[in-house]
């Protein structure tokens, strides 16, 4: 349902910029046993359920996603290649070697391809791969650590500290689950060559196979491909996990679970309680007509309200039929009006999100009537009203 109001909107909100296209949606009421959670929709923000997601945790290996960012970038950039060889320093060995850690066995003095290394700490989880991979990037894991708080700063991350590439717990390496969300959609969305990675289920090295430890994908979960789990005694049993459905990605994020089962059990639960409770609507496209605002003065009367970016928000499958959406204008718009010039906002209410305020901006250029023209107008205003 479309509403046009021409009065009684302030002018500052009628050129208001756009709020939030992350509203907090409500659907069927539903809880996790994790001690912090957060559930996204990749594709608006929207934020579906959180659970303590600003605390900050122990977020054991579930932070290699970090190191992975990391080492993408460089692959990115060129400064780094797959068949690149980097050293396993005895103080990597020594770092990791004979611990509870997991590890990818690498051996002592052997050379390694940053393509292994990065299957090592993705699919193995090794701690090893770590040490070798920071050392070779940064020249120390204490330097490569300060230059991944650096980066997480840079990405948004802002509570994430990081003391080391594995995510072995010491004091002050830290994340929440809001800054793992985010470093998974960035991982998603800015390196879709080398994101495929994650969805693969076993890695062969040094003839040691080990599985994928991620349970969406082994459970074959639809559309499952990543990210990561991990855990510490401290911190639990944690999942960051995404799977894509028809185009729609979701990205959840779990820890402080008290087994492998729950985590499992939970990751599955969360993923299709996302997808069939909520879905994703597109509104309106980049350029498409919202509606027609009035002119006042202008060689036209009238000029088409636009939206300037596609309008696609998230919203429980229950609450479609009751949205509203609202065009707004603080009384017509004066000529001249510009193109691309904003005149008004769009507002889409429905139950259980936060309102969504959007510009709505001019679709052509409407110049200003003549004197004779302007003096017409007003007569006709005096005698026939508005």
């Amino acid at each position: 349902m479309l509403s046009h109001l021409r009065r009684g909107v302030p002018a500052a909100a009628a050129f208001a910029l756009l709020v939030s296209l992350c509203g907090v949606a409500e659907a069927e009421s539903i809880d996790t046993q994790a001690r912090q959670a957060i559930i996204i929709d990749a594709n608006t923000g929207a934020i579906l359920l959180e659970k303590n997601a600003d605390e900050l945790m122990t977020p054991s290996s579930m932070s290699k996603l970090m190191t992975v960012y990391m080492v993408f970038e460089r692959l990115k950039d060129g400064s780094l290649k797959m068949t690149d060889e980097l050293p396993v320093s005895e103080t990597a060995w020594k770092k990791n070697y004979k611990t509870e850690g997991s590890l990818m066995f690498l051996p002592l003095h052997a050379s390694v391809r940053v393509e292994d290394l990065l299957r090592g700490v993705i699919i193995q989880s090794g701690n090893d791969a770590c040490s070798v991979l920071a050392e070779g990037l940064a020249g120390s894991e204490e330097a490569f650590a300060e230059r991944e708080t650096r980066k997480a700063r840079e990405l948004g991350l802002t509570k994430s500290t990081f003391k080391n590439a594995s995510g072995w717990p010491v004091p002050g390496h830290q994340m929440t689950a809001r800054d793992l969300g985010i470093l998974a959609q960035r991982l998603i969305n800015d390196f879709p060559d080398y994101y495929p990675i994650f969805a693969e289920k076993t890695f062969t090295y040094n003839n040691i196979k080990q599985d994928n430890r991620n349970p969406l994908i082994w459970q074959g979960i639809a559309g499952a491909d990543g990210l990561k789990t991990g855990h510490t005694q401290d911190g639990g049993f944690g999942e960051v996990g995404s799977a894509i459905r028809n185009g729609r990605r979701i990205i959840i994020v779990l820890n402080g679970m008290t087994s492998i089962k729950m985590r499992a059990e939970e990751s599955e639960r969360l993923i299709e309680w996302a997808f069939r409770e909520f879905d994703d609507y597109t509104l309106f496209k980049t350029g498409e007509t919202v509606t027609d605002a009035d002119v006042w003065l202008g060689t036209a009367k009238t000029v088409p309200a636009v939206v300037g970016k596609d309008l696609t928000i998230t919203l429980p499958r229950t609450a479609r039929h009751d949205m509203k959406v609202t065009a707004s204008f603080d009384g017509p718009v004066p000529a001249p009006v510009a193109k691309g010039q904003k005149i008004g906002q769009v507002t889409i209410a429905a139950p259980g999100i936060t309102p969504i305020q959007l510009p709505l901006l001019a679709a052509d250029n409407v110049d200003r009537l003549g004197f004779f023209g302007r003096i017409g107008a007003a007569v006709k205003r005096i005698f026939l009203g508005n």
